[in-house]
């Protein structure tokens, strides 16, 4: 059974149709590099499977729940518990450290502290950014400022971790360490990983491959 369902998905924005038809299936902790030009659609995917918006028709099914029936309210509460987001700019907030930065997320959402905590220290020492934790994201560099981007991304354990062009700042020996790290990571807690990347090397370290040109899947 698929885990990640698209049936006939389109998305228009204003007269511009990004996504056109897309049926897609994806297992439960399947490993996937969606690839795919600048203006290509690949993002836009993303954020619909990530519940960050709606499309124009068709169905985006994730764990039996049908995201497209769903009102604002309730897709928040889905991306709160099920989805973790990994961005090529990190958005870490400047007035915060990167601990209080890693449990931000779960403060918002009411959750139990402890377990995300030990968690976040298992991974910060795994990454080798434990030295990061009590400082603030100007007083580290951008690696290491990513890492903390992917604890607080996995420390929640969500089903399904969504990264868009997370090495897209790196330079090639940080990326491809990122993308080891991420294929890794998602695969210890068993998390659902779709990257999108433009980069044949990031793309290279998954097991399965979707290619996206003007909206459509070709491969």
């Amino acid at each position: 059974m698929s885990f990640i369902r698209l049936e006939h998905v389109e998305k228009t924005f204003g007269k511009t149709k990004v996504l056109r038809g897309l049926n897609l299936d994806i297992g439960a902790k399947e490993l996937v590099a969606i690839r795919g030009a600048s203006g290509s659609g690949k993002s836009t995917l993303l954020y619909l499977l990530g519940g960050l918006d709606h499309p124009t028709s068709g169905k985006v099914i994730i764990d039996q729940k049908n995201l497209t029936s769903m009102s604002d309210e309730e897709m928040a509460k889905f991306r709160n518990s099920n989805v973790g987001f990994v961005f090529q700019f990190h958005f870490l907030l400047p007035s915060m450290t990167c601990w209080d930065n890693i449990l931000l997320p779960a403060r918002i959402g009411g959750k139990d502290l402890a377990p995300v905590e030990k968690d976040a220290k298992e991974l910060a020492q795994i990454l080798g950014v434990t030295h990061c934790l009590k400082k603030f994201p100007f007083e580290i560099s951008g690696g290491e400022q990513q890492r903390i981007n992917i604890i607080r991304a996995l420390s929640l354990r969500p089903k399904i971790l969504l990264c868009d062009e997370p090495t897209g700042n790196l330079d090639s020996i940080n990326s491809e360490k990122v993308a080891t790290l991420l294929k890794n990571l998602a695969a210890d807690f068993g998390a659902t990983l779709l990257v999108v990347t433009h980069d044949d090397k990031v793309a290279s370290h998954f097991p399965r491959k979707i290619v996206i040109e003007d909206g459509q899947i070709i491969g």
